[in-house]
């Protein structure tokens, strides 16, 4: 069963940094492109960050560019997102996702095959 799953969720203040970790059984992730995506109320879903399958490329929004790290840990089978310097406009459900195919260079929601079930990031003081 191929599935992901999500932690390290929660409250911080503003400037402050958290890591989401999202673990990945049933299938490897070093052979798919990953990423992350968020959703804030009432917005749209977002990609945040993403890497192609073969690690060469990284995609990333521009309001996280400087702030936000997507990683992945092959011994643990395991991504990350570290973020710093969060804000408030960072608040948001936060998703993790994979494809075993192509992205094209675009981290966009309708490419990934694969979710986390969402942890929640509020950035507040």
């Amino acid at each position: 069963q191929l599935q992901l799953v999500e932690s390290g969720g929660g409250l911080v203040q503003p400037g402050g940094s958290l890591r989401l970790s999202c673990a990945a059984s049933g299938f490897p992730l070093d052979y798919y492109a990953i990423g992350w995506f968020r959703q804030a109320p009432g917005k749209e879903r977002e990609g945040v960050v993403c890497i192609n399958k073969s690690g060469t490329s990284t995609i990333s929004a521009d309001s996280v560019k400087g702030r936000f790290t997507i990683s992945r840990d092959s011994t643990k089978n395991t991504m990350f997102l570290q973020m710093d310097s969060l804000t408030p406009g960072d608040t948001a459900v936060y998703y993790c996702a994979a494809t075993p195919f192509g992205i094209d260079s675009a981290c966009e929601s309708h490419r990934m095959e694969y979710w986390g079930q969402g942890t929640q990031v509020t950035v507040s003081s």
